[in-house]
């Protein structure tokens, strides 16, 4: 029986890649053998990861990418397979958040999480998707969506709408796509901790909020390192149209 999960010869493309859960999504993926296109608004942040990567001797290289512009989008995949090739793995990883009471939201903080997290993953989705259907790619799109797209979190309603929206997108493009031979799944992630939000579970709000989690602690970016290498791989061929849980037993509550 074969152990370990390799990735020789495939093609990832990684959107939000130039921090948090995107750059880990990056380096495990290169780690197991990909060639890895890190996709992000800033091609600036991107220039030490890809150096890391090349130094690994893996191949790399940085698009630049606006989710929230389907022409740059559509520019982006392309750019990325004249360099690496086709590309035969998406994570869908670009997302953002704006936490405020409903009758808070304005048209432009609706906007503004929607446009990323719905319009901005779809169009990414689309756009890597026609590629593998033009090439009878055995293709793997991996969304990530969120706990908050099965539960709801406090004064996060239009986060929660967006991730919602991922979660059945998932579905739907399995569905349609898997006599493509392209697998669709979706990870949702817990709380976990990145730079963008460290600071915040050392406040008396953080400090508050993990004791009421069910094992009194967030995750790491390495907690999902298994999850998307499976979902990435060959050994996921049977699983299509999945959404997968990584929290830590929350949505279980």
């Amino acid at each position: 029986m074969q152990q370990g999960i390799r990735l020789d010869g495939k093609t990832a493309l990684i959107t939000g890649a130039s921090s948090g859960l995107g750059w880990r999504f990056a380096q495990v993926l290169a780690a197991a053998g990909a060639g890895v296109a890190l996709a992000a608004r800033s091609t600036d942040k991107l220039a030490r990861l890809k150096q890391e990567i090349e130094q690994a001797g893996r191949k790399a290289c940085a698009v630049r990418m606006d989710v929230t512009d389907v022409a740059s989008v559509r520019a982006a995949v392309a750019a990325a397979e004249s360099v690496l090739g086709g590309i035969d793995i998406l994570v869908n990883n670009s997302g953002v958040s704006k936490q405020q009471r409903a009758i808070e939201v304005e048209e432009a903080d609706y906007d503004y999480v929607t446009d990323t997290n719905c319009k901005g993953a779809f169009f990414v989705a689309q756009a890597v998707g026609r590629s593998m259907i033009a090439r009878k790619c055995a293709g793997r799109i991996i969304n990530i969506a969120s706990v908050a797209g099965l539960r709801v979190l406090a004064q996060l309603s239009t986060y929660c709408m967006s991730k919602a929206a991922v979660v059945h997108m998932s579905k739907a493009l399995a569905h349609e796509w898997g006599r493509y031979n392209i697998n669709v799944n979706a990870i949702c992630p817990g709380y976990i901790e990145t730079g963008i939000n460290r600071e915040y579970w050392q406040t008396d709000g953080g400090k508050k909020l993990v004791s009421m989690l069910p094992r009194r602690r967030v995750g790491q970016p390495e907690d999902l390192d298994g999850l998307v290498l499976l979902l990435a791989s060959e050994q996921s061929n049977f699983i299509n149209g999945a959404v997968i849980t990584a929290d830590d037993g929350l949505a279980a509550g």
